[in-house]
């Protein structure tokens, strides 16, 4: 073979690898590579309904969570026969295996499940918690790695509604937080042989239900060091990956005491700013906090740089684009966040009705994608820092679990469904 016709390969093998890699870009884990639920490039579907889709395949169980990406496969869990289950799909919508484990605990809310916990992967294994206690790591054949019960080993959550926080990696570790009545705690086991490296507890003392927690941690670089980012118990703390030390912390969440404020969305941090949507927006008592991530010890005093008492939402988590944050409140309202100031950039608001929005949402492109409960997946576009609706597509089911981007598609999970979308 001459030395041109080797270059020519070679040129062909890189572009076919880089074109595979982009037709299959990862979301590993439930908001992203970034923990942001945004991605800022791409041409995605606008139009789409229950019956106008690329291909949907039929779950065999209703599930909350969100799906995630990993190469050219897609992972998600669900109840199976009543049991817990891990699901792996290959790009065309066609099961590969199915990974199941003990019996379910099905979901008390009428949007919950027992597989309200999406599922994480750092390449190797794929990791995940169930409302019954169950947590593995289960290899990419199917074959499970590890698995133990939480529930067996440190009691029943008494959380008021169904667990909703998702496992999270360090690079050593997957992270487990509970925030309840009770003992909390925030633990990291080996990601090869399940162990307990660490276990420190998360105890703070509040209202009625404020204790409460239904967020997932993030995973920051802080001071040059991996680190954890928890909200909940109307305390934000950063504690180390490597043995859980908390090394910051900033509290005052609920100066008034008020009940019944469990804390739902996730944070979203831009730059040195996070942004902490609080509060009962669903109740007419939104609140909304910019904190500056930055110092050592308790910042309490120092670190909260602005609150708004008149936009928020309760359990829609935010979303980061293009320096902004965008939140998705729980009726359909939509407002675009400076995270430095707190001030309002641009409002929107999607059709009114009486069902509520639990998906969080996601921007891909420039296109936001708002499901609310009833199945209704609203788009709208956020380009050049102004709102506005695209499409209103009925799939006819219930929709929770948060939309995901890839290829210019977009994977939506429905009650009874998985469904994929692509563009004309």
């Amino acid at each position: 073979m001459s030395n041109k016709l080797l270059i020519a390969v070679a040129w062909l093998v890189m572009c076919t690898s880089r074109l595979a890699a982009a037709e299959h870009a990862d979301w590993r884990a439930w908001r992203g590579p970034l923990g942001h639920g945004s991605v800022e490039q791409g041409n995605f579907p606008a139009q789409f309904s229950a019956d106008k889709y690329l291909w949907r395949t039929e779950l065999p169980g209703k599930g909350c969570s969100t799906p995630i990406l990993l190469s050219d496969r897609i992972y998600l869990t669900s109840p199976v026969e009543g049991n817990d289950g891990l699901l792996c799909y290959d790009w065309q919508g066609k099961e590969k295996w199915r990974a199941v484990f003990g019996k379910e605990d099905a979901g008390k809310h009428r949007n919950g499940s027992g597989s309200n916990a999406s599922p994480v992967t750092d390449g190797n294994a794929v990791f995940v918690f169930f409302k019954s206690g169950t947590f593995a790591a289960v290899e990419l054949d199917g074959k499970v790695r590890w698995r133990t019960d939480l529930v067996e080993r440190f009691g029943k959550d008494t959380l008021f509604w169904d667990h909703g926080t998702s496992p999270v990696l360090t690079e050593k570790h997957v992270i487990m937080v509970r925030m309840h009545r009770g003992e909390s705690w925030l633990a990291a086991f080996d990601k090869v042989t399940g162990e307990m490296a660490w276990k420190v507890a998360r105890n703070f003392v509040t209202p009625v239900e404020c204790d409460h927690g239904y967020s997932s941690p993030l995973i920051i670089q802080y001071q040059g060091k991996e680190s954890i980012l928890v909200w909940g118990a109307e305390h934000l703390t950063i504690n180390t990956a490597t043995d859980g030390e908390v090394v910051w912390s900033c509290g005052n969440f609920n100066p008034d005491l008020n009940k019944l404020w469990p804390a739902i969305a996730t944070p979203v941090i831009v730059g040195d700013m996070a942004v902490i949507a609080y509060g009962r927006n669903d109740r007419g008592t939104p609140r909304l906090h910019g904190i500056r991530l930055t110092g050592n010890g308790d910042v309490t005093e120092t670190n909260h740089i602005w609150r708004r008492d008149d936009v928020g939402t309760f359990v829609p988590t935010p979303v980061a684009y293009k320096g902004r944050v965008i939140l998705v409140r729980d009726r359909g309202e939509v407002a675009s966040i400076d995270p430095a100031t707190g001030k309002t950039v641009w409002e929107g608001s999607f059709p009114k009705h009486r069902s509520n929005y639990y998906a969080s949402p996601l921007i891909a492109g420039d296109k936001l994608y708002a499901p609310r409960e009833d199945g209704t997946v609203f788009v709208a576009s956020v380009a050049n820092d102004k709102f506005e609706l695209l499409s209103e597509n009925n799939m006819e089911e219930s929709v929770i679990g948060s939309p995901v981007p890839a290829n210019n598609r977009i994977l939506i999970r429905g009650e009874k469904h998985l469904f994929c979308i692509a563009a004309p």
